[in-house]
């Protein structure tokens, strides 16, 4: 059984718009979104912002939250962001 953790996270894109997904390594998928190798929607949209991230025990719980999450209306995204500091992560990729 692995003990890797899966997080939940909320991108904001370079246009404003919100992207939500899931991964077991942020610091990784964050460096990707931005390098334009991650999922199409963020590619045409970058730089991205972490402005959110939830950790969970494992993929499956990780993925129930994360479709949660994309049904929530922009307003409720927002209060999620707001009350939910991003601790632990930097928000932004350093440049190399």
């Amino acid at each position: 059984m692995s003990s890797e953790f899966w997080y939940v996270y909320i991108l904001q894109c370079n246009d404003g718009s919100y992207y939500t997904g899931i991964t077991p390594n942020i610091n990784q998928r964050l460096r990707k979104h931005n390098a334009s190798k991650g999922c199409r929607y963020t590619r045409a949209r970058t730089p991205v912002e972490l402005v959110f991230q939830e950790r969970h025990p494992n993929k499956s719980i990780a993925r129930r939250r994360e479709i949660e999450i994309k049904d929530y209306s922009r307003q409720k995204k927002e209060n999620l962001i707001r009350t939910n500091k991003v601790r632990g992560f930097s928000r932004e990729v350093p440049s190399r």
